[in-house]
C-alpha cells in the first residue's frame, strides 16, 4: 500500500504531538523551584517512556479494540500490535498518533504534585493509571461501541458525545486526576506563601508554551480528513489561544496587576485546551469566543486553590480541567450542525437542548470515572510505598534526593561551586 498524503500528515502530526511533552517539561520545569526542576522535567520524560511501552503492549487495544461492555477494548485483540502488524500494518500510523495523546495526558498530571512526589511512586502510578483510566475513557468516547459514542448505551440514550481532540479524554481527565493526587499528597510546607512560588525560569515557561502551541496544530489537526476541515482546525487553533492570551493580560491589568509573561503563557494554554474538543465543530468567531472566555475563567480559577485549600502546584486543575470543561460544554452553545453531524447544533445556532445534554452527561461520566479510579490507584500507592517525600527532602530539594542531580551549578570566585539547592557540590 502506497503512502498517501493523509498518512504523511498523520506521521508529521504525531511528531508534533510527541514534541509537546518535552515542551511541557520546559513549561513545568520553568514554573517549578530551581531545586526541583530536574524532577519536574523527568516526570514528563518518564511518562514518554512508560506510556509508549504500555500503549504498544496493551494500551492501544484497550483504547480501540473489540468492545467489552462499552467500557474498554479487549487487550487481547491486538496485544503487542501483532494483529495490526500482520493484517493491516498501515494502521500502525494511527496507533502511533494515539500513543502521543496518551503520553501528554499522563504527563500533564505531574504539574499538580511538583516539589513533593517520590519519583519511584510516579513510575508506578503512570503505567497503572494509563491502563485503568486513560485507555478505558478513550474507548468510551472514541472507541467503536464506546459507552459515550455511537452504539454505546449512554451515547444512544442521550446522544453521542462530541469531543474532537480530547476535551474529555485528555484535559478533563488529566485535570481531575491532578486534583485527586493533589488532595491525597497534601499541601507543600510553604503553600500559603505565594511569593515563594514564582517561576524560577520564566524564559523556560515561554519556551514551553511556544512548543506546546506549535505541537498543538498536530494535536488538533492530525485526524483531519480533508483540506477544509484541516484549514478550519488550523485557524481555530490559532485564534482561541490568541484571544485567551489577550483577555488574560487585560484581566490582569483591570485587576490592578501588571501583565506578565506567566500570564501570557497561561492564557495560551487555557485557549489551546478550551478549543481542543471544539476545534472542528465551531467557526472562527466561535473559536475567538471560546478562547476569550477561557482566558477570563481560567485566570479566576487558578486562584481558587488558595481559597479552597488544595495545592495544585502548577495549576493543572485551573487550566486543564476548567478549560477542558468549558470547551466541551461550549460545543453545546456554539457548535454548528454542518460541522458536527448535519443534525445537531448548539443553542446559539438554533439547536435544541439535545447537544448540550449529551455534552453535560459526558462531562459527568468523565468526572465520576476519573475521580474514582484515580483515587483507588493513588491511595493504594500512597498506603504501600508512599507517594510523598519527607519534609526534609522537600526543604532541601527533590532533585538531589531523587536524581542526584542539580539543575544549575554556580561557580564562585574562589573556584568552589554551589548548586541550585544552595548546597555545596561534592
Amino acid at each position: 500500500m502506497e503512502l498517501g498524503s493523509l498518512d504523511v500528515w498523520m506521521l508529521v502530526a504525531s511528531a508534533l504531538v510527541l514534541l509537546m511533552t518535552p515542551g511541557l517539561a520546559f513549561f513545568y520545569g520553568g514554573l517549578s523551584q530551581a531545586k526541583s526542576a530536574i524532577n519536574m522535567m523527568m516526570m514528563s520524560f518518564a511518562a514518554m517512556g512508560l506510556v509508549a511501552v504500555v500503549w504498544a503492549l496493551w494500551g492501544s487495544a484497550i483504547a480501540g479494540g473489540e468492545s467489552i461492555g462499552g467500557l474498554f477494548g479487549n487487550p487481547a485483540t491486538d496485544f503487542g500490535l501483532y494483529t495490526t502488524l500482520n493484517e493491516a500494518p498501515e494502521g500502525l500510523i494511527g496507533i502511533g498518533f494515539g500513543a502521543t495523546f496518551a503520553i501528554i495526558t499522563t504527563a500533564l498530571i505531574s504539574g499538580a504534585i511538583a516539589d513533593r512526589a517520590k519519583f519511584s511512586a510516579w513510575m508506578v502510578f503512570v503505567p497503572i493509571w494509563v491502563t485503568l483510566v486513560y485507555c478505558p475513557l478513550a474507548f468510551m468516547v472514541w472507541g467503536d461501541g464506546g459507552l459515550l459514542g455511537e452504539g454505546g448505551a449512554v451515547g444512544d440514550a442521550v446522544g453521542e458525545a462530541v469531543d474532537y481532540a480530547g476535551g474529555l479524554v485528555v484535559h478533563m481527565c488529566a485535570g481531575l486526576a491532578a486534583l485527586v493526587l493533589a488532595l491525597i499528597l497534601g499541601k507543600r510546607r510553604n503553600f500559603t506563601e505565594r511569593s515563594s512560588h514564582r517561576p524560577h525560569n520564566t524564559p523556560f515557561v515561554l519556551l514551553g508554551a511556544s512548543l506546546l502551541w506549535f505541537g498543538w496544530f498536530g494535536f488538533n489537526g492530525g485526524a483531519a480528513a480533508e483540506a477544509g476541515e484541516a484549514g478550519l482546525i488550523w485557524v481555530n487553533t490559532l485564534l482561541a489561544p490568541a484571544a485567551a492570551l489577550v483577555v488574560w493580560l487585560i484581566t490582569q491589568r483591570v485587576r490592578g496587576e501588571k501583565p506578565t509573561a506567566l500570564g501570557a503563557a497561561s492564557g495560551i494554554v487555557a485557549g489551546l485546551v478550551a478549543i481542543t474538543p471544539a476545534c472542528a465543530h465551531v467557526d472562527p468567531v466561535g473559536a475567538i469566543i471560546i478562547g476569550a472566555i477561557s482566558g477570563f475563567v481560567c485566570y479566576l480559577a487558578v486562584g481558587l486553590k488558595y481559597k479552597l485549600g488544595f495545592d495544585d502546584t502548577l495549576d493543572v486543575v485551573g487550566l486543564h480541567f476548567v478549560a477542558g470543561l468549558w470547551g466541551t460544554v461550549a460545543i453545546g452553545l456554539l457548535g454548528r450542525a454542518e460541522l458536527i453531524d448535519g443534525e445537531r447544533a448548539g443553542l446559539f445556532y438554533g439547536g435544541g437542548i439535545g447537544l448540550m445534554g449529551s455534552q453535560v452527561v459526558a462531562v459527568l461520566v468523565t468526572l465520576v470515572f476519573t475521580v474514582v479510579m484515580t483515587a483507588i490507584i493513588a491511595y493504594a500507592i500512597h498506603a504501600t510505598i508512599g507517594f510523598r517525600v519527607t519534609s526534609d527532602v522537600e526543604t532541601v530539594g527533590i532533585d538531589r534526593s531523587e536524581h542526584d542531580e542539580d539543575a544549575y551549578i554556580f561557580e564562585t570566585v574562589n573556584g568552589a561551586s554551589k548548586t541550585s539547592a544552595g548546597a555545596p557540590r561534592e
